[in-house]
């Protein structure tokens, strides 16, 4: 009878141990699964039912399936800004994230009346090294201080574009820090003219003859012509050598960068690296339709110059080098549309190889892609 439980007890012991270590891995599984990457900055635009375009960003703190640190900035343009804390759950199953703003902080609106707040219901996407967030919204009237009569869908709904970026046009909060890495902006200032005075070289000091002042004695002068004398001509010929051919060779031609690429910040959107050196760049405006005009830079030469985006696409065609330089294509905002930001959709193809690029400008910062050619295997 001892034997047998003796036996039971070794048995329980053992199962006991291997579900200890199971619970003591699920929870940190299921943490690094459900954190997927939310984290981070999250930017784009939003469309109302009534066709209005609205700036977004979302500033995430994903460390667990249920976040609770979290922002969200709205912005129009001067007419209307704000900011609002959020809470969400992301369920990895369906890749579906739903947000919902709790409360706004700051808030402007020059038109006058309250603010909404927003239900978002996004899901998860990721093309190459690229992640988005799209879906769509309800909006309801905000209510302090009492319970909120309002339903979601009161304040109008719409469609949600956002993109992962490394940038913030407004302040980071402390919860992101040290959580992600941010991609510094790279401002092209002029460069800093180094000391280049050069110290004269030393000449050495001129020696003038000397002059005799003693007087000279008036003696007559007598002239000795010296027999001449026919010396035999002698084979003094050189021969002469050729100089190496002199190779002229053609140095590159440095275009300066024009001012609008100076003068405003350049953020870098995507780097292709393409096994065609023949591309084929087709410019669409991203979104609705609203006059968006822009200038096209290919290393610092204006390629299209203030052109209107629309459903046709603006086409750019260009052979890049063998070697392994980079070649930038710069998109310019010259104006923002009637629905800020400048936003276009760029469609690259290379052979058998097509990229979209989402891009977005604005009159401080232009959007640069960067190709670069290698061999196929």
């Amino acid at each position: 009878m001892n034997l047998f439980i003796s036996f039971d007890l070794v048995m329980l012991r053992t199962i006991y141990r291997h579900l200890f270590f199971l619970l003591l891995l699920f929870p940190v599984t299921q943490l690094s699964i459900h954190a997927q990457n939310l984290t981070g900055i999250w930017r784009g635009y939003f469309i109302t039912n009534a066709g209005e375009k609205y700036k977004l960003e979302f500033q995430i703190n994903g460390s667990s399936p249920n976040f609770s640190s979290g922002v969200s900035y709205s912005y129009l343009d001067v007419r209307f800004y704000g900011k609002a804390t959020m809470t969400g759950s992301f369920t990895r199953d369906n890749k579906n994230l739903k947000i919902r703003e709790i409360k706004t902080v700051e808030i402007k609106n020059m038109d006058g009346g309250g603010a909404c707040i927003m239900n978002y219901d996004l899901f998860y996407e990721k093309s190459g090294k690229e992640e988005f967030l799209e879906g769509t919204f309800l909006g309801k009237p905000e209510v302090k201080g009492r319970p909120n009569p309002y339903s979601w869908g009161d304040c109008g709904g719409g469609k949600v574009y956002l993109r992962r970026v490394t940038t913030s046009d407004f302040y980071i909060e402390p919860f992101l820090r040290g959580k992600i890495k941010t991609t510094p902006v790279i401002i092209n200032q002029p460069p800093i003219k180094k000391d280049t005075v050069k110290s004269k070289p030393t000449t050495p000091p001129v020696k003038k003859p000397v002059v005799n002042t003693k007087p000279v004695e008036n003696k007559p002068i007598v002239k000795n012509n010296p027999p001449i004398v026919n010396k035999p001509k002698t084979d003094t010929a050189v021969t002469k050598i050729n100089p190496p051919p002199i190779v002229k060779t053609n140095p590159p031609v440095i275009v300066p960068k024009p001012a609008v690429l100076k003068n405003r910040t350049n953020e870098l959107m995507k780097s292709l690296i393409v096994t065609n050196r023949d591309i084929i760049v087709k410019l669409y405006d991203n979104g609705e339709i609203d006059d968006d005009t822009i200038s096209v830079y290919l290393d610092n030469k204006l390629m299209l110059s203030s052109k209107r985006l629309s459903a046709a696409p603006l086409t750019i065609k260009f052979t890049i080098d063998e070697g392994d330089s980079d070649h930038e294509l710069i998109m310019v905002a010259e104006n923002l549309g009637r629905i800020p930001p400048n936003t276009s959709l760029m469609v690259v193809e290379a052979g058998e190889q097509r990229f979209e690029v989402r891009i977005t400008s604005t009159e401080q910062k232009n959007a640069v892609v960067r190709f670069r050619y290698r061999k196929p295997d």
